[in-house]
């Protein structure tokens, strides 16, 4: 089994995609996202096949969060991988919009 690169990728805001992005052995995982003033709901998460299994797209998720906090932001998880992510989480439950 090969392994994705050893140094971590660092999770990249492009808000003129609607995306968070991680950059791994050249390929690209992303999580999408609409924002509506402080409110970001998250649509869903694409990690390429090549990507699977390795946890990027649990990295990408954890970056992403960061991100979020930092910004004073909160969250409106729609995609069933963020659901799960903040299934195992618990920690973070404090971004989700009420």
């Amino acid at each position: 089994m090969n392994e994705t690169t050893a140094e971590p990728a660092e999770v990249i805001d492009h808000p003129d995609r609607s995306r968070f992005e991680i950059l791994v052995d050249g390929h690209i995982a992303f999580a999408a996202y609409r924002l509506d003033g402080d409110v970001m709901a998250l649509t869903h998460t694409i990690v390429p096949n090549a990507l699977a299994g390795h946890g990027v797209g649990t990295r990408l998720i954890a970056g992403m969060l960061k991100q979020v906090r930092a910004r004073h932001l909160k969250i409106i998880p729609e995609c069933s991988f963020v659901v799960a992510y903040l299934q195992k989480h618990p920690e973070e439950a404090d971004l989700v919009a009420n």
